[in-house]
């Protein structure tokens, strides 16, 4: 069985499954059509939130961790997304350096994520090797797991227009580092090399709004081909151009967005008759995972904001804010942020909340898994709460693989709504897989090199 649900089985969520499972030879035609034009991300995990009355992307990786918490059954998969990944790129590729966030050889949750990794690839008929960019690490470390394997993370060498390991010359970079604190001049400039994810998908870079903008536009013309509400797999967003929070007008303004979001989820809960207590989320445009986000039931608590928690929000430094100069700043554009429909926790395991992250290769879904806080059991009346660190992070969430932990591996279309995993593993993959098209759009339009046309 699925996890216990706070709908019965014969709620919105499972009438949305039956739509899904319906319209699936009309869904992968429509995602065959979509990838024949655009180009997805090199892998991405989205996490998903289920309220029970609908379904809805939250968040969507690009440099995706947790891979050591996907099932053995879902690696092949893994494995031919990844050779189908790499032939496209670079049929003749042989040799693949995977650079890891800095820091790496101090967190033991996080090499196992890497040590599966560089699995996928070698069996996927890659040589790999683990380069990092830390300036901290100037030799190359060895690093015995608790398990027993051993790890062995090279400082990269920069060449005039190459990327490096001693007596390793790859012709494919894999990222495995948002580069959040900013992109370091070691990998510009790359031109002999593929570098994946490109730079411009680097979390310094993106900017929610773009995202949400052609997650948006897909999703209308999707409902339309499933006849849904496009709502029920969207959330009710706003781009608050405000400037600084800390700044005069800026609060009022962004309370007005926030009582438009508001005003519209209210209608949305009196159109289907929900009776939660609607919220939205607030988060600075171009912050990544690691920025702050204010969950608010009404606009009125914004005037209540203290000034450091609006600098964190603004993202920027709290010196400068305090009027000392550090000298020039990073933080060169007007802080604009974006207010977004929050989506209740309504999926539980064993009374804990449970959030499904789908990961991605490509354009396939290779597998899938709940992360669930043992300590978040949270009541009824508060299911605000997200679980959004990184899948594999020590901060008390233990992972439940998702679909291949009972067979059939494939959907069951005459099965009952809510009660196949495999079925609602399939229509969780689906609304991944529409996040990461929207990413494919986004990072179309944000291509520093693409070709322009007047």
């Amino acid at each position: 069985m699925v996890p216990h649900l706070v709908t019965a089985l014969n709620g919105p969520i499972n009438e949305l499954e039956q739509h899904v499972l319906d319209a699936m030879p009309a869904i992968e035609r429509w995602f065959r059509l979509e990838w024949m034009e655009h180009t997805p991300p090199f892998y991405c995990a989205a996490d998903l939130r289920n309220a029970g009355f609908k379904l809805a992307p939250v968040d969507i990786e690009l440099y995706p961790e947790g891979w050591d918490h996907l099932s053995e059954d879902m690696l092949p998969l893994a494995v031919q997304a990844a050779q189908a990944a790499i032939e496209k790129i670079c049929p003749e590729a042989r040799n693949l350096l995977l650079v890891p966030r800095n820091r790496a050889h101090t967190d033991n949750f996080y090499l196992r994520n890497l040590v599966q990794l560089m699995r996928i690839f070698q069996n996927a008929g890659l040589n790999v090797r683990l380069g990092s960019i830390d300036p901290a690490l100037r030799t190359a470390k060895k690093i015995k797991l608790p398990d027993g394997q051993v790890v062995q993370l090279d400082p990269v060498i920069r060449s005039k227009r190459r990327l490096e390991l001693k007596h390793f010359d790859p012709c494919t970079i894999v990222l495995n580092n948002d580069l959040a604190s900013g992109i370091p001049g070691i990998l510009e400039e790359l031109n002999e090399q593929y570098l994946l994810p490109p730079l411009h998908a680097s979390s310094v870079v993106r900017r929610k709004s773009n995202y949400l903008r052609c997650y948006d536009e897909l999703t209308k013309r999707f409902g339309k081909l499933l006849g849904i509400d496009p709502w029920l797999i969207d959330r009710q967003n706003m781009h608050a151009k405000t400037g600084d929070l800390t700044q005069a007008g800026a609060l009022d303004a962004l309370a007005q967005s926030c009582d438009a979001v508001l005003a519209k989820i209210r209608r949305k809960y009196k159109e289907y008759r929900i009776r939660e207590k609607p919220f939205v989320t607030i988060q600075a445009d171009g912050s990544g995972k690691e920025g702050t986000v204010l969950t608010l039931h009404d606009a009125r608590e914004i005037a209540a904001l203290d000034r450091q928690t609006r600098a964190r929000l603004s993202a920027r430094p709290m010196s400068s804010i305090d009027g000392e100069d550090d000298g020039p700043q990073d933080h060169e554009e007007i802080p604009s942020f974006v207010v977004q429909e929050g989506v209740p926790n309504g999926e539980r395991i064993h009374d804990n909340v449970a959030e499904p992250v789908v990961y991605m290769m490509d354009r396939y879904v290779v597998g899938g898994l709940y992360r669930i806080h043992a300590q978040q059991q949270q009541p009824a009346s508060d299911k605000r709460s997200g679980l959004s660190a990184p899948a594999g992070r020590k901060d008390g969430a233990h992972f439940v693989p998702l679909a291949f932990s009972e067979r059939p591996h494939l959907p069951q279309p005459g099965a009952k709504p809510g009660a196949s995993v495999p079925n609602r593993f399939y229509m969780y993959g689906v609304l991944a897989r529409l996040a990461m098209v929207a990413v494919s759009y986004e990072l179309e339009a944000t291509d520093p090199d693409a070709e322009t046309y007047a």
